[in-house]
């Protein structure tokens, strides 16, 4: 029974990594973002871009905080998302830097656009970039904090 459990605890887990990642590595960033930005601006809500990889255990865990945590309904209510993959840093590196956003402090971050795609806020040093310790109500007080900051 032991052996069972291990195999299907296994399989589970391999089945998580194979799965796609929360970014697409094919979609044009630039084009992605100008589309989401239009939409914000229908919605009169910021553009939240969220820069990372599929390879990263940080971004996957904001990711899924996106999806059914605490910060969910805070991030469905308060911002359109556009997710912005950089590969091994060697993909949208000019984004961020266009969006004042130092990749080299850690991924998963963040840059929030106004509703004409100007930078309102940008992580600056790594916090978020250690995701997966961070507790689902610290990530919530983090975009909360975020959210208020951006109808300034």
């Amino acid at each position: 029974m032991r052996n069972a459990i291990f195999v299907i605890t296994i399989a589970l887990a391999a089945s998580a990594f194979a799965a796609p990642g929360p970014y697409d590595e094919a979609v044009d960033a630039k084009a992605q973002i100008a589309v989401t930005v239009a939409e914000a601006a229908k919605a009169k809500v910021p553009v939240l871009v969220v820069f990372g990889a599929n390879w990263c255990g940080d971004c996957k865990v904001l990711d899924l905080a996106f999806k059914q945590g605490a910060a969910a309904p805070l991030i469905a209510k308060n911002f359109k998302v556009v997710k912005v993959d950089v590969g091994r840093f060697d993909r949208n590196v000019d984004i961020a830097e266009r969006y004042g956003v130092p990749l080299k402090s850690g991924i998963p971050a963040v840059a929030v656009l106004d509703t004409k795609g100007q930078v309102i806020y940008a992580t600056k040093a790594g916090e978020l970039a250690d995701a997966r310790n961070m507790a689902d109500t610290a990530i919530y007080d983090f975009f909360a904090k975020v959210s208020r900051a951006a109808v300034k």
